[in-house]
């Protein structure tokens, strides 16, 4: 199945999503490393470890359309569809998540329209991560595109694990056996412990380099 024209926001080709969208996520991812480079500047450390960007597949999202009862064109894509373009930013503790999440609502060019805070509030599967959809303008030629990019921020330990269950989560078609489902959330409390505890020793290291300094 095919995604059909139409004429939402003036969009109405997937060639012309896909320039919009990819032009959002280099915006984002810009401003990302731009942030990050003044951080270390400033502060001699930098938050971000990695920033990962994609976006979604027509195939996608004609699914997701569909299993939402919506017909698959442009215009419902870019109607109800959050997450078409996507970024991932990977960091070393669960402190630089919110930190990096206030950088980015501080940005005057950025609206955030929804957070999901699943780091407070695991998913029962034991997933985590800080899920934010924003919009960005993507400046064109004649026309201005408030363009939405879903943004997750996530340590490095929840990343391998969310990695680790996306993969288990399409093998078996979202039925995994319960003895599985299982042993994911119990490897997500390990995650969550790991990240707390490396957390705590760098907090330890700061202090103690800051006692030097004295």
């Amino acid at each position: 199945m095919e995604l059909r024209e139409g004429n939402g926001e003036g969009i109405d080709s997937w060639k012309e999503v896909t320039l919009i969208y990819n032009a959002a996520l280099k915006m984002i991812t810009t401003k990302m490393e731009i942030l990050n480079d003044e951080f270390q500047h400033v502060h001699r450390y930098n938050p971000i470890e990695h920033i990962k960007a994609r976006i979604k597949t027509p195939e996608s999202i004609v699914k997701k359309l569909k299993r939402d009862g919506h017909e698959s064109t442009i215009d419902n894509m870019i109607k109800y569809i959050n997450d078409i373009a996507g970024i991932r930013i990977i960091c070393s503790f669960t402190s630089d998540i919110y930190r990096i999440a206030d950088m980015i609502s501080e940005q005057r060019d950025i609206r955030v329209i929804a957070v999901k805070d699943y780091i407070t509030f695991p998913k029962s599967s034991g997933y985590k991560s800080y899920h934010m959809i924003v919009t960005v303008p993507v400046y064109l030629s004649d026309r201005t595109v408030d363009t939405k990019v879903e943004i997750q921020i996530r340590t490095v330990a929840m990343d391998f694990w969310a990695s680790l269950e996306h993969k288990i989560h399409y093998k078996f078609e979202g039925d995994a056996p319960e003895h599985i489902r299982t042993e994911l959330v119990e490897c997500a409390k390990m995650v969550s412990d790991l990240d707390a505890r490396m957390l705590k020793l760098n907090e330890e290291l700061i202090a103690i380099a800051h006692e030097r300094m004295l």
